[in-house]
Protein backbone atom coordinates (compact mmCIF):
# COMPACT_ATOMS: atom_id res chain seq x y z
CA UNK A 1 0.00 0.00 0.00
CA UNK A 2 1.07 3.84 -0.40
CA UNK A 3 1.69 5.67 2.39
CA UNK A 4 2.04 9.57 1.90
CA UNK A 5 5.07 10.31 3.83
CA UNK A 6 8.08 12.55 3.03
CA UNK A 7 10.33 10.78 0.61
CA UNK A 8 13.42 10.10 2.88
CA UNK A 9 11.21 8.56 5.51
CA UNK A 10 9.18 6.47 2.40
CA UNK A 11 12.82 4.62 1.55
CA UNK A 12 13.47 3.82 5.34
CA UNK A 13 10.13 2.83 6.27
CA UNK A 14 8.47 1.26 2.93
CA UNK A 15 9.14 -2.18 4.03
CA UNK A 16 6.79 -1.68 7.37
CA UNK A 17 4.36 -0.52 5.24
CA UNK A 18 3.51 -3.65 3.57
CA UNK A 19 3.93 -5.67 7.03
CA UNK A 20 0.32 -7.03 8.32
CA UNK A 21 0.59 -5.18 11.29
CA UNK A 22 0.22 -1.64 9.48
CA UNK A 23 -2.04 -2.84 7.04
CA UNK A 24 -4.53 -4.02 9.51
CA UNK A 25 -3.57 -0.51 11.56
CA UNK A 26 -4.47 1.38 8.23
CA UNK A 27 -7.74 -0.39 7.88
CA UNK A 28 -8.18 0.37 11.75
CA UNK A 29 -7.76 3.97 11.81
CA UNK A 30 -9.81 4.60 8.47
CA UNK A 31 -12.59 3.13 10.38
CA UNK A 32 -11.74 4.95 13.37
CA UNK A 33 -11.63 8.34 11.04
CA UNK A 34 -15.17 7.06 9.53
CA UNK A 35 -17.15 6.21 12.48
CA UNK A 36 -15.75 8.87 15.22
CA UNK A 37 -14.16 12.17 15.57
CA UNK A 38 -10.15 11.79 15.56
CA UNK A 39 -7.22 13.81 15.90
CA UNK A 40 -5.26 15.10 14.47
CA UNK A 41 -6.81 15.66 11.18
CA UNK A 42 -6.09 12.66 8.76
CA UNK A 43 -3.53 14.58 6.81
CA UNK A 44 -1.15 15.42 9.21
CA UNK A 45 -0.48 12.27 10.87
CA UNK A 46 2.57 12.36 9.36
CA UNK A 47 3.33 15.54 10.18
CA UNK A 48 6.32 15.36 12.40
CA UNK A 49 8.12 13.21 9.21
CA UNK A 50 7.20 15.75 6.81
CA UNK A 51 8.68 18.40 8.86
CA UNK A 52 11.74 16.50 9.70
CA UNK A 53 13.44 14.61 7.20
CA UNK A 54 15.10 11.48 7.68
CA UNK A 55 18.88 12.64 7.38
CA UNK A 56 18.57 15.90 9.02
CA UNK A 57 17.22 14.67 12.31
CA UNK A 58 19.13 16.13 14.98
CA UNK A 59 17.24 15.12 18.18
CA UNK A 60 14.37 13.02 18.78
CA UNK A 61 11.46 14.00 21.44
CA UNK A 62 9.15 11.19 22.33
CA UNK A 63 5.90 11.72 23.44
CA UNK A 64 3.26 8.79 24.02
CA UNK A 65 -0.36 9.80 22.75
CA UNK A 66 -1.78 13.08 20.29
CA UNK A 67 -4.01 16.04 22.53
CA UNK A 68 -7.46 14.44 21.88
CA UNK A 69 -9.12 17.97 22.26
CA UNK A 70 -10.72 20.16 19.61
CA UNK A 71 -7.75 21.79 17.74
CA UNK A 72 -4.83 20.40 19.40
CA UNK A 73 -3.30 17.87 17.76
CA UNK A 74 -1.43 18.78 14.55
CA UNK A 75 0.83 15.48 14.77
CA UNK A 76 4.06 17.02 16.49
CA UNK A 77 3.91 15.81 20.09
CA UNK A 78 4.36 18.05 23.09
CA UNK A 79 2.93 21.13 20.33
CA UNK A 80 -0.46 22.76 19.54
CA UNK A 81 -0.76 25.17 16.58
CA UNK A 82 -1.35 28.36 17.20
CA UNK A 83 -4.70 29.96 18.71
CA UNK A 84 -4.51 27.23 21.14
CA UNK A 85 -4.19 27.30 24.95
CA UNK A 86 -0.48 25.59 26.39
CA UNK A 87 -1.50 22.56 28.00
CA UNK A 88 0.02 22.28 31.17
CA UNK A 89 3.28 20.05 29.96
CA UNK A 90 4.11 22.46 27.13
CA UNK A 91 4.24 25.09 29.42
CA UNK A 92 6.78 23.06 32.25
CA UNK A 93 8.74 22.69 28.83
CA UNK A 94 9.26 26.47 28.56
CA UNK A 95 9.85 27.33 31.86
CA UNK A 96 12.75 24.81 31.83
CA UNK A 97 14.25 26.26 28.68
CA UNK A 98 13.58 29.94 29.75
CA UNK A 99 15.53 28.67 32.99
CA UNK A 100 18.12 26.12 31.34
CA UNK A 101 19.38 28.43 27.99
CA UNK A 102 17.36 31.83 28.67
CA UNK A 103 14.88 33.41 26.67
CA UNK A 104 10.91 34.60 27.13
CA UNK A 105 8.28 31.77 27.24
CA UNK A 106 6.77 31.72 23.76
CA UNK A 107 3.38 33.50 23.10
CA UNK A 108 2.19 30.67 21.70
CA UNK A 109 2.84 26.54 21.58
CA UNK A 110 3.61 25.62 18.33
CA UNK A 111 6.83 24.20 17.83
CA UNK A 112 6.98 23.43 14.19
CA UNK A 113 10.08 25.75 14.62
CA UNK A 114 12.23 22.86 16.29
CA UNK A 115 10.90 20.17 13.99
CA UNK A 116 12.58 22.42 11.12
CA UNK A 117 15.58 22.51 13.10
CA UNK A 118 16.06 18.78 12.99
CA UNK A 119 14.01 18.30 16.09
CA UNK A 120 11.76 14.81 15.42
CA UNK A 121 8.43 15.05 17.77
CA UNK A 122 7.41 11.93 17.30
CA UNK A 123 4.56 10.19 18.99
CA UNK A 124 4.48 6.23 20.51
CA UNK A 125 0.58 6.48 19.09
CA UNK A 126 0.27 9.15 15.81
CA UNK A 127 -3.42 9.07 16.58
CA UNK A 128 -6.57 9.48 19.33
CA UNK A 129 -10.27 9.07 19.30
CA UNK A 130 -11.78 12.54 20.59
CA UNK A 131 -11.62 12.48 24.16
CA UNK A 132 -10.64 9.28 24.84
CA UNK A 133 -6.43 9.19 26.01
CA UNK A 134 -4.91 5.93 24.88
CA UNK A 135 -7.98 5.16 23.02
CA UNK A 136 -5.63 4.18 19.91
CA UNK A 137 -3.14 2.57 21.58
CA UNK A 138 -1.85 -0.96 21.09
CA UNK A 139 -3.19 -1.08 17.73
CA UNK A 140 -0.06 -0.95 16.10
CA UNK A 141 1.04 2.27 15.82
CA UNK A 142 3.83 1.69 19.01
CA UNK A 143 5.49 -1.52 15.91
CA UNK A 144 5.81 1.17 13.67
CA UNK A 145 7.25 3.95 16.07
CA UNK A 146 9.61 1.38 17.31
CA UNK A 147 10.82 0.68 13.99
CA UNK A 148 11.29 4.96 13.55
CA UNK A 149 13.07 4.67 16.59
CA UNK A 150 15.23 1.71 15.51
CA UNK A 151 16.20 2.87 11.84
CA UNK A 152 17.11 6.33 13.58
CA UNK A 153 19.40 4.59 16.34
CA UNK A 154 21.27 1.79 13.36
CA UNK A 155 21.77 4.43 10.17
CA UNK A 156 22.91 7.79 12.05
CA UNK A 157 25.15 8.57 13.94
CA UNK A 158 25.21 11.49 16.95
CA UNK A 159 21.96 12.06 17.35
CA UNK A 160 19.98 13.74 21.03
CA UNK A 161 17.44 11.52 22.37
CA UNK A 162 14.98 12.49 24.81
CA UNK A 163 13.33 10.41 27.11
CA UNK A 164 11.02 12.17 29.42
CA UNK A 165 8.75 9.75 31.97
CA UNK A 166 8.28 6.20 32.07
CA UNK A 167 6.89 5.19 29.11
CA UNK A 168 9.38 7.15 26.78
CA UNK A 169 12.57 5.47 28.65
CA UNK A 170 10.73 1.89 28.00
CA UNK A 171 10.57 2.95 24.61
CA UNK A 172 13.69 4.52 23.79
CA UNK A 173 15.36 1.58 26.11
CA UNK A 174 17.38 -0.63 22.74
CA UNK A 175 18.81 3.10 21.36
CA UNK A 176 22.47 2.05 20.81
CA UNK A 177 23.91 4.77 23.98
CA UNK A 178 27.49 4.37 22.26
CA UNK A 179 26.53 6.39 19.06
CA UNK A 180 23.77 8.53 20.51
CA UNK A 181 23.36 10.35 23.25
CA UNK A 182 20.19 9.58 25.39
CA UNK A 183 19.06 11.86 27.96
CA UNK A 184 16.40 11.36 30.70
CA UNK A 185 14.13 12.72 33.30
CA UNK A 186 10.62 12.49 34.62
CA UNK A 187 7.80 14.19 32.70
CA UNK A 188 7.19 17.54 32.17
CA UNK A 189 3.30 16.54 33.25
CA UNK A 190 2.51 18.96 36.48
CA UNK A 191 2.15 15.48 38.53
CA UNK A 192 5.48 14.83 37.51
CA UNK A 193 7.20 17.88 37.48
CA UNK A 194 6.36 19.57 40.20
CA UNK A 195 7.70 16.67 42.07
CA UNK A 196 10.92 17.54 41.59
CA UNK A 197 11.52 15.09 38.84
CA UNK A 198 11.57 17.92 35.26
CA UNK A 199 12.77 20.79 36.18
CA UNK A 200 16.21 21.51 36.41
CA UNK A 201 17.16 18.53 33.95
CA UNK A 202 18.86 20.93 31.83
CA UNK A 203 17.88 18.93 28.73
CA UNK A 204 18.12 21.84 25.93
CA UNK A 205 21.77 23.28 27.07
CA UNK A 206 23.28 19.55 26.98
CA UNK A 207 21.67 18.56 23.98
CA UNK A 208 23.10 21.95 22.64
CA UNK A 209 26.28 20.82 24.06
CA UNK A 210 26.56 17.82 22.46
CA UNK A 211 25.63 18.69 18.61
CA UNK A 212 27.89 21.43 18.22
CA UNK A 213 30.71 19.40 19.80
CA UNK A 214 29.07 16.82 16.84
CA UNK A 215 29.89 19.99 14.53
CA UNK A 216 26.15 20.53 14.05
CA UNK A 217 24.24 23.72 14.60
CA UNK A 218 22.69 23.96 17.65
CA UNK A 219 18.85 24.25 18.18
CA UNK A 220 17.32 27.41 18.94
CA UNK A 221 14.93 26.67 21.54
Amino acid sequence: MTVTIAPSWQSQLKEEFEKPYFQNLVQFVKSEYKSHTCYPPGKQLFAAFDHTPFEKVKVVILGQDPYHGPGQAHGLCFSVPEGIPQPPSLINIFKEIETDVGGEVPENGNLEHWASQGVLLLNATLSVRAHQAGSHQKKGWEEFTDAVISKLSEHREGLVFLLWGGYAKKKGAKINRDKHLVLTSGHPSPLSANRGYWFGNQHFSKTNTYLIKQGKEAINW
